[in-house]
Formats: structure tokens, sequence, C-alpha cells
């Protein structure tokens, strides 16, 4: 069996969708940080044109006060009228090159300033947008979804936005400007040089066009293995205790071996087209730069110009012209860096708002209103559901407007199941749940049983409106869940699961989570309702012990409990507990169920259970197979009809060689089925 994560990037599907990423980050980030932009881009320019007054000063300085052939001026400026006499020319030209370094210095530091502040600013605003979008995306998503693979989206792919965003964007500018004004400065010397000095720009465009469109998939490769690496080391990491029980620390590390070879060939394919572009550059600078000294040279040392150039050349324009063609060529291979910064930031950009561009199946109606609830009594009205792998994504239609569309078509909203569903229904999906009717008054416990893969967790998923249903509605005090705001909806659930999650921090806030405001003496009574205070107690520091990642520092009994603290805390209308006993030893479930009676008193509940023992004294057990209701009513009740339930009830009470054969010969089918789907999905 392959556990593996695929090979394909698992952001493809959303990454091809994705038009113009770099123009779409300005436009929609760089806005509201123009005034840091602003600053960056003008400093960048002064601090640039600061930087080439030296190299132009020295060749007016070598022509007007070594050589004495043109006035001491600086283009315009007569210079000659303030230093007259060699001595004083050569201490203010000495002086505006003190104040050219020192002025650059200034304007360098603000440059930076303003680049990291834009840079900073984007990163902050681009990560927290994508990680409040990925949480409101569908559970859907994360299970196809690795933890590692996102992680690397929120941080390696922002991260690399915001190095071409500060080191890019400055170097980008640095160098327009340097090349801009250099350019300017040589032909205003000697245009016929200038051109020889620039013939080779044409060389390096084509040899950087080149290196963009050969470097591009390179780089998305190196980012879809640099997700399914981190998957695999954030899998196994969390999985170590597994690892070391079955001693398969050696299989891992091959399995490890095998996807960080896979980071290394697509990561050495990027650098192996790197490295050669980058020392081409710098052949091509230095040709330029060759050809430049040669034809100068010659043109000083003859006095006029050599082959078919004319005019003259004089020694200080020659020495101006090999230092700016240095500054000149140079930042143009340079400008492959910038390339180089951009297709990796083009890459991520494309991952980050194909993320954000994921639509959201589960939409709130723009006039959907908070949940009122009176009695808490809920209804199942011929709810049919499956879980497919494409949905049209649509605002939900109200309950007028399903109502209309049933009356319309002249028939009842459970006869039509494509007209009711709001989302649409894929060809491909399968039905987990078949018209499955039931209702629980308000403070009443309603048990849900039945076989592995009958349907019970997605049962209480449509109540929470996790999935929206196919057909049928699901009603809280006559309240259809589409219709009402998820916020509320959900405020007014408390979930209780078999998998327990604790956030990394105290048990003090763990137990407040989602009651933010409680006060110390408020989770305190939580706790000791949901008979964790004594543990509590005990430990290193009481209600500020830190648990642990995931509350590793504590038993699965000791989590269980803080998360019914949490619930308790919560005080919710509705409660759901899936099989909250179902990991326990029998003395810690007695402890739990102790607080869990506490906890259901008085208010609407829903159990799932495999342990039939604790639910035996519901209002009412509904019993699922196949996502279909088979059998309702009460433990006597189902015990005496002599059907599934009494057959579960049989097993768990050690009676199996008494069990019919039929029942026996559809679990082992189920079974076999339910195997056969967790292949597939490996």
């Amino acid at each position: 069996m392959d556990l593996d994560a695929g090979e394909d990037d698992v952001f493809d599907d959303v990454r091809e969708n994705v038009d113009h990423p770099m123009r779409r980050l300005f436009a929609g980030y760089g806005r509201d940080n123009a005034g840091a932009f602003t600053v960056g881009l003008l400093s960048s320019i002064v601090a640039r044109l600061l930087d080439l007054l030296p190299p132009v000063l020295l060749g007016v300085a070598i022509d007007a006060t070594f050589r004495g052939d043109r006035p001491f001026a600086l283009g315009p400026i007569p210079l000659y009228e303030y230093a007259p006499d060699p001595e004083s020319q050569v201490l203010l030209a000495a002086g505006i090159i003190a104040a050219a370094f020192t002025g650059g210095a200034a304007f360098h530091w603000t440059r930076n300033w303003g680049w990291n502040s834009f840079a900073q600013h984007i990163q902050h605003a681009v990560r927290t947008d994508t990680y409040d979008r990925m949480q409101r995306l569908n559970m859907d998503f994360f299970a196809d979804k690795q933890t590692g693979e996102m992680m690397s989206v929120l941080s390696n792919d922002v991260n690399r936005l915001e190095r071409f965003l500060n080191d890019g964007m400055n170097s980008a500018f640095r160098l327009a400007v340097m090349v801009i004004g250099i350019a300017a400065i040589l032909f205003s010397y000697n245009w016929q040089l200038a051109l020889v000095t620039l013939v080779i720009v044409p060389g390096i465009a084509f040899f950087t066009y080149q290196f963009i469109q050969t470097i591009q998939p390179k780089y998305a490769d190196v980012r879809s293995s640099v997700g399914q690496l981190n998957s695999r080391l954030e899998n196994n990491l969390g999985g170590v205790q597994v690892i070391k029980t079955y001693s398969t620390e050696s299989y891992e590390s091959d399995r490890v071996d095998d996807v960080s070879q896979d980071y290394f060939d697509a990561n050495w394919g990027a650098i192996a087209t790197r490295i050669k572009f980058f020392p081409g550059l710098r052949v091509l600078a230095g040709v330029g730069f060759v050809v430049t000294f040669l034809v100068g040279g010659l043109w000083v040392y003859s006095g006029e110009g050599p082959w078919i150039f004319t005019g003259t050349l004089s020694e200080g324009e020659f020495v101006v012209f090999i230092l700016l063609s240095q500054r000149f060529i140079w930042p143009m291979a340079q400008f492959g860096q910038i390339i180089n910064m951009y297709q990796r930031a083009y890459a991520s950009a494309e991952r980050i708002f194909g993320l954000m561009d994921t639509p959201a199946l589960i939409e709130e109606r723009e006039d959907a209103t908070d949940l009122v609830v009176d009695d808490g009594a809920v209804e199942y009205d011929h709810v049919t559901f499956g879980y497919g792998e494409t949905r049209s994504v649509s605002e939900p239609a109200s309950s007028a407007e399903r109502s209309s569309a049933d009356h319309s078509s002249g028939q009842s909203p459970r006869e039509d199941g494509e007209d009711a569903d709001p989302r649409g229904k894929s060809e491909d999906e399968e039905t987990i749940l078949d018209d499955v009717s039931f209702t629980v008054d308000g403070g009443n416990t309603l048990a849900l049983v039945g076989p592995t893969g009958a349907g019970k967790s997605t049962v209480m998923k449509l109540l929470m409106r996790m999935y929206d249903v196919d057909d049928g509605a699901v009603e809280i005090d006559g309240q259809d869940v589409r219709d009402v705001t998820i916020s509320s909806l959900r405020g007014s659930i408390g979930y209780v699961s078999q998998e327990t999650f604790l956030f990394y921090g105290t048990v003090r806030d763990n137990i407040a989570y989602g009651s933010f405001d409680a006060t110390d003496e408020e989770i305190r009574e939580a706790a000791e309702a949901a008979e964790a205070h004594g543990f509590v107690q005990n430990l290193p520091d009481g209600y500020d012990t830190m648990v642990g990642e995931r509350g590793v520092k504590l038993s699965g009994g000791q989590r269980q409990r803080i998360a019914i603290a949490r619930a308790i805390l919560k005080d919710p209308e509705i409660l759901v507990l899936d099989e909250a006993t179902s990991d326990v030893d029998t003395e810690t479930e007695m402890l739990i169920q102790r607080s869990l009676d506490r906890l259901t008193a008085d208010r609407t509940t829903f159990t799932i259970a495999h342990r039939l023992s604790t639910v035996k004294d519901a209002d009412q057990i509904v019993v699922l197979e196949d996502g279909a209701v088979v059998e309702r009513g009460t433990h006597d009740d189902l015990l005496a009809a002599d059907g599934l339930y009494a057959n579960l009830w049989a097993v768990q009470a050690g009676e199996i060689d008494e069990l019919p054969e039929e029942f026996v010969q559809r679990a082992t089918e189920r079974r076999s089925q339910v195997d056969a789907e967790a292949g597939d999905d490996d």
C-alpha cells in the first residue's frame, strides 16, 4: 500500500485558473501601501543619481584641472566661477564627491526603509488574508490537501513574495535608474562610443528571455516538491509514536529520502539552468566592456576616431566611459537575478491566489438572519445527500424560493431532487443519506447508531452546515439552516468529538476557547461540571499548565474532559456528542458520562455511539444502515423489535453465536466495502 503523496502539485487545479497574479498582487495590496512604495522609489532614484556623480566629476577634473583642456564645469554648471585655480578645483571636487557619498548614504537608508515597509506590510496582509480564506473553506478542501502543502503556501510562498517585493523591486528600480542615467551621460559625452557600449544589450535581453522561458516551469516544479516534502515531514513527525511502536524508522527514512530526492531533482534542475545563465551574462557583459575599452583606448591614443568613428575623445571622457560602462554592463547582468526572483514570486503568487479563489461550497445568503432557538426542536425532512467531487457554487435558495420552485413544478419538495438541490449534484456523486427523516423535540436526546459507514456523522455535519443537503431540509425550530447565518447556527451548537483537539496553550486557554470573555470562576465551574477540576488542580501549574501540541501532555480521558468543559462553558442550545467516550477506559468513561449527563440536561442532544450502553437511556434512538433510517424507538422498543439494533446490542453483549447468519453476512460485506474504499483512498 502506497501512503505517499501524489507526484503532482495539489494546487495545480487552482493555479491554472489564476490570471496575471503579480498584477493582481499590486492592484489588490500595493495601493494600500503606496506611501512606502513612493518613498522607496524616489529614494532609489535620488540615491543612484548621487552615485553617478563621482565618476562624472572625476572625468571633469582630469580634463579641466590636470590637463587644462576644458573649463571646470559640470554640464551647464560653471564650477570654475567658484574655483578658479587648480588647487581650489581639487578641493571643490573632493567636497562635492564627499557630499554625494553622504547624501547617497542617507537616501539609501530611506530607500531601504520604503521597500522593506512596502514588502512587510503586503506580506502580512497576504498571509492573514490567505489564512482567513483558507479556514473558511469547506471540509472537502482540507480532506484533499495535506497540512504541509497548506503550510508551504502560508509560509514559503508568502515569504517568496516578500523577497521579491523587497529585494527584487528594490534592485529593479535601482538598475533602471542606473541604466537610464548612465546611458544619458554616455550619449551626452560621445554618442558613437555609447552605441558601442550598448551594442551588447540586445544580446543580454534575448539571453534573459530564453532564461525566463526555461526557468518558469522548473520553479513551478520546485514549489510543488517543497510542499510534498513539507507534507511528508509533517505527517511523519505527527505520527512518530506509531513509527516507533512499529519499528519502521528505516522505512520512513526511505520515504523521506524519496520525497527529498524529488525536491533535490527539481531544485537541481532549476539550479543547473540558473548557474548556466549567470556566467553567460557575465561573458556577454565582459564582451561589452572589452569592446568599449578597445575602441575608446585606440580613440584616445590616436587622437581621432578609429575605423568608422569620427570626432575626438578626451582622457577624462574615456575614464568616465570605463567607469560607467562597468556600472552599466554589470547591472544588466544582475537583471537576471531580478528575473529569477520574479519567476519564483510568480509561481508562489499563482498558488496563493489560486487558494484564495477556491470557491466555498457553503455560501451564506445575503439576507440570512440569525438563528433564534426557542425550544431547540430539530427536524430532518426527507434529507438526501451525497459527497461529490464537483458541485456548482451558488447562493442557496431561500425557503420561499425553494417552496415556489416546488409548487411551480407541481411536485413536493421531496419528489424532485434536482430542483430542490441548491448546490447542484455531480453525476459521479455517491448517495450517503437517502430520504432521512426524523424529529427531535426540544430538550430531548436522540442517539444515532448503526454500522460503520451508515452516515451517522454525515447527519450531524448537515446540521452544522459543513455541507448542504442535496434534497430535503434540516430545520431548527422551523428555521431552515440554509436561511440563517453560519456564525449564529454554529454558535448555537456545541460539539464534542471522539478525536479531541486541544490547541497549544494552557488548560485555561483551551477550556475558554470560543468563550474568550469567560472569567476564571466560570472556567473553574465548567471544569468542575466536566469532572476535570480535580486532575487540573494536580497539574504542575494548575489551569496555567501548558498542554503541549494537540494536548500531548494530557491523557485521552483528560483531553476529553477538557473538551466537555469547553462545551459546558459555551452553554449551547444544541449539543452533538460524536463518539465522545469511545477511546477511554471504563473508569474514565464513567467520569465522562457523569459530566455528559450534566451537560445534556434540558438541552437538545444528539449522540453518535458505537458503544450502545452509553445511549440506551436516550429519548429516541435512530438506527441507520446504508444511509437510510431502518429503525427508530427507545432502547426497549428496539430490543423487542429484534432487528438491526438488537443484533448490534447482542454483539456488544458477547452473544455472537446467537446472531442471525444474514446479519453476519451483511456485516462481512460492509467491512469489505469499507476496506476497499479505504484502499482506493490510499
